[in-house]
């Protein structure tokens, strides 16, 4: 075993036993480097990531492959999920010198300094694809750095220069509101008309992009936005994307239709995406109900912890083949259901059609369920009914295959964004059980993450190795949860957490001088860069999220500190959006917040009174941020304790950015407040 025996991250632990002399990212293995003036191989990956694996196994465990990074290299693992700092640090620098994406496996070669002058992501055990073999690539690099450090040395400050100008920008203004017509404009040139979502084959759900489809067709009564939105959502639930069985989405589609995924399963997905689902099920949509359901089931099944938690993700291979677990062939389906529930889940999942994964059948939806139920003569229902039974006997066939690995991490980020799904879920359905996985979840993360006035990213029933620091994500985004929570149903302790985790965002994170929040705190141990990280990738940015959480809160509790915050941000941020407005969706919504809060709503009364009117406000088309606070709520800031509770009935406060009107008590008298608001 080597040194990552000790790991607290599954990734490196399936990297224990490697022959190589791995290091964990830390002072011992760049002290070494220093010492012995060797450079660094940096190898950062996942545990559910497919083509990490197939390099472990090609070279890393290879004892030849593993001689020559011995002979010639410092060798650290990173899990990119534990140290999301190292990771983009780093993706950064690999796009600047290769002028390409990186992506998993990320293969960088380092000065014993740190800095980066080569990098690549997969590379194969013998010369294919156009790559050379890993162990003549090592050679060469090796030989090349100690036959040109001058060249090295000149290249490694330019590119210092280049990532100084990412994460340190010079910022502007506050962007006028005509940049998020641009914005619009550009996202919907990108539209798929005929497969819905954005661009071409890899597909990925991109939540950002579809949270502000979302947010634009509700607060400016945009119809093709929505539709935008609705035609992705549809073909995202008809398709392989989709787990048809199990419920779940995968990470993103290998083809432009969302038939066939790379199978892995994140948690940070399926959280923004479940939210979505309930809202669009909210107008009546049977599917999104069903897609909400199933993936609800899935993660109380599959990837909730004893301690209400959610682990990180589910592998894409089982018993070394990708996707084996969710693969079917047509006898063994057919011999499973009834003749009847065959004769419509075989048109349904075009069972009765060739094969489309490698020989085998991953089910997507190839005809409607009404369309199949006109060509056999039944209702829709009745079709329906037979494919939700098929969905239950598949799921309990397949229970009895060997899983995918599970990386049971527990990260502080990714169950926000469940939290904020299941309370939006709980919210739009009124589904009081959702409500309780996501209180359980957030008291998890707290009692295991908060630890002596400090949060953590990451946490292991059993590891041994020191829990990373929590980044700016892991703040905002629980900040963001916290405020999902308390818009479902009021607690005042979390009211004291949202304001704690706010305080930290403002004195831990905050560019003081130029505005917007840094990656990492501000005692966080030095590395190459600080980023400061504006666009959206597979998650929103923490800017942005900080942004319209701060904003929300700010508007809440009348906290201008708070209001302040976020916009320096927009406007430090603000050429980063006006260039590319399409990537930076979450600070578009933060920046339509700013020029026009929506409004707020707080409702003082009794909780048998308050539902009533919680529900009403849920009707509304256009967003209503709405608190609903029993009169005997303790420990109120004095913001809310100022707008007090009548002694029978509801009173109602109705708050357009800092300016409130007069409290009403009559429903109908609020609903027309708002429609002239």
């Amino acid at each position: 075993m080597n040194r990552l025996a000790g790991a607290s991250s599954p990734y490196l632990l399936q990297h224990a036993d490697n022959p190589v002399d791995w290091y964990p990212w830390g002072e011992e293995a760049l002290e070494h480097a220093r010492a012995e003036g060797k450079p660094i191989l940096l190898s950062i990956g996942y545990s559910a990531c497919h083509w990490c694996h197939v390099m472990a196994h090609e070279s890393f465990e290879d004892p030849d492959t593993a001689a020559v990074m011995n002979a010639r290299f410092v060798n650290i693992k990173v899990d990119r999920e534990e140290r999301p700092d190292l990771d983009r640090i780093y993706q950064n620098a690999h796009m600047l010198l290769s002028q390409r994406p990186g992506g998993w496996p990320l293969t960088v070669f380092l000065t014993p300094d740190q800095v980066p002058f080569f990098a690549g992501t997969y590379f194969p055990s013998t010369p294919r694809h156009g790559l050379p073999s890993f162990v003549d690539l090592m050679n060469r690099v090796a030989d090349f750095l100690a036959e040109h450090p001058d060249e090295i040395r000149r290249q490694n400050d330019s590119l210092q220069q280049a990532l100084g100008r990412i994460y340190r920008p010079a910022g502007g203004a506050v962007p006028a509101l005509s940049v998020i017509d641009k914005g619009r404009a550009e996202l919907a040139s990108t539209f798929d008309e005929q497969f819905g979502g954005f661009g071409d084959a890899p597909k990925f759900p991109h939540p950002a992009s579809l949270e502000w489809l979302a947010w634009h067709a509700a607060r400016h009564d945009d119809a093709e936005a929505g539709r935008m939105l609705a035609r992705t959502l549809d073909a995202m639930a008809a398709g392989g994307i989709f787990d048809q069985a199990g419920g779940g989405f995968c990470r993103y589609s290998v083809d432009a239709r969302w038939m066939i995924p790379h199978f892995e399963k994140m948690l940070y997905d399926n959280g923004p995406l479940l939210g979505l689902y309930a809202e669009r099920a909210a107008t009546g949509d049977a599917r999104a109900r069903r897609v909400v359901e199933q993936t609800v089931a899935w993660l109380e099944r599959e990837l909730r912890d004893a301690s209400g938690a959610f682990f990180s993700s589910l592998d894409a291979d089982s018993e070394g083949e990708e996707g084996r677990f969710y693969v079917w062939d047509p006898e063994t389906v057919e011999s499973l259901l009834p003749e009847e529930e065959w004769a419509v889940a075989s048109r349904v999942w075009g069972l009765n059609g060739p094969a489309n994964f490698e020989g085998r059948w991953h089910l997507h939806e190839v005809a409607p369920p009404a369309t199949v139920a006109d060509a056999l003569g039944i209702d829709e229902a009745e079709a329906i009914q037979r494919l939700d039974h098929a969905r239950d006997r598949l799921l309990a066939a397949r229970a009895d295959r060997v899983r995918p690995h599970r990386d049971e991490k527990i990260l502080g980020a990714w169950n926000a964004l469940m939290i904020t799904g299941l309370a939006r879920a709980a919210r739009a359905l009124e589904r009081p059980e959702w409500l309780a996985l996501a209180r359980a979840a957030m008291a998890a993360v707290r009692a295991r993450l908060w630890r002596d006035g400090r949060l953590y990213a990451s946490v292991r029933e059993g590891a041994t190795g020191a829990m990373p620091r929590a980044y700016l994500d892991d703040h905002a985004l629980l900040l963001e949860a916290t405020l999902a929570l308390l818009e479902t149903e009021w607690d005042s302790d979390l009211m004291t957490w949202a304001g704690t985790l706010a305080e930290t965002l403002l004195a831990d994170f905050e560019d003081r001088e130029h505005g917007g929040f840094f990656f990492t705190a501000r005692d966080h141990e030095a590395l190459i860069q600080r980023p400061k990280v504006y666009a959206d990738d597979a998650m929103a940015a923490g800017n942005g999220v900080a942004a319209q959480a701060l904003q929300k809160l700010g508007y809440l509790l009348s906290e201008p500190r708070y209001l302040e915050a976020a916009e320096r941000t927009l406007a430090n941020a603000g050429p980063m959006i006006e260039q590319a407005p399409v990537g930076h969706m979450s600070l578009l919504t933060a920046l339509d917040i700013h020029h026009g809060p929506p409004p707020l709503v707080v409702l003082r009364g009794t909780a048998d009174d308050l539902s009533g009117w919680q529900r009403r406000l849920r009707g509304q088309a256009a967003p209503v941020w709405s608190f609903a606070i029993p009169a005997d709520a303790p420990g109120l800031p004095v913001a809310l304790a100022e707008k007090t509770a009548p002694e029978t009935g509801v009173r109602a406060y109705l708050c357009r950015g800092l300016q409130c009107a007069a409290p009403v008590t009559d429903p109908a008298a609020l609903d027309s407040a708002l429609a002239a608001a």
